[in-house]
């Protein structure tokens, strides 16, 4: 059973902007230029959902972030399907742990329904090694009727090459992650692991 998500003095669980919703600046989503097909539309909140989503993926989590998920959402890729509070927040505190820089190159929404979908590029490189690889994927973010997110599927394009990029994607399965990475408690230590994540990046 997916254990309770942490809060906070300043409410990581409920981040909200004006009228109690959450924004991008409430939240602290660096992805703010959400790009849309032609003729695709979205409103402010499913704009702040992708924005969040994006951020995810090139590495920069925090409890706010998971603030917009369901307690027993999922998140499902090629090779893992991680369900639940513990692990689908390993999956994506555990992203920074192995790979660094992670660089978006680009994230297209095509469909603005239910699931959002959106093609995105997304490039990793391995710590310490500096083996890098671009991935190609559709996203589709599955919401519930209060708003949150239920599920979050990448489907990669093609196969996973074999190699160590592999090796460091098949070590974020759902089973293994939550036993190396951490994923923090309070506000605090999540701001704490927050700055020292962009302290290594700019590093680089």
């Amino acid at each position: 059973m997916a254990s309770s998500a942490p809060t906070s003095a300043t409410g990581a669980t409920g981040a909200t902007g004006t009228g109690n919703t959450p924004s991008f600046s409430s939240l602290g989503i660096k992805h703010t230029d959400i790009k849309c097909a032609p003729g695709v539309e979205l409103n402010e909140q499913q704009k702040v959902i992708v924005g969040s989503v994006l951020d995810l993926f090139e590495g920069h989590p925090t409890l706010k972030h998971f603030s917009l998920w369901s307690q027993n959402a999922t998140f499902a890729d090629n090779i893992t399907v991680a369900q639940g509070y513990n692990k689908y927040t390993s999956q994506f505190y555990g992203l920074p742990a192995l790979f660094n820089p992670i660089e978006l190159q680009r994230a297209t929404v095509v469909n603005g329904g239910n699931p959002i979908e959106m093609e995105m590029s997304n490039k990793y490189v391995i710590k310490g090694i500096k083996k890098e690889q671009t991935m190609d994927s559709l996203v589709r973010i599955h919401l519930g009727s209060d708003g949150k997110i239920e599920k979050v599927e990448d489907k990669w394009n093609g196969k996973l090459p074999e190699g160590a990029i592999s090796d460091a994607f098949r070590k974020l399965n759902a089973v293994t992650v939550p036993a190396f990475v951490k994923v923090p408690k309070t506000e605090e230590e999540d701001m704490k692991m927050k700055a020292d994540r962009e302290a290594s990046q700019d590093s680089k």
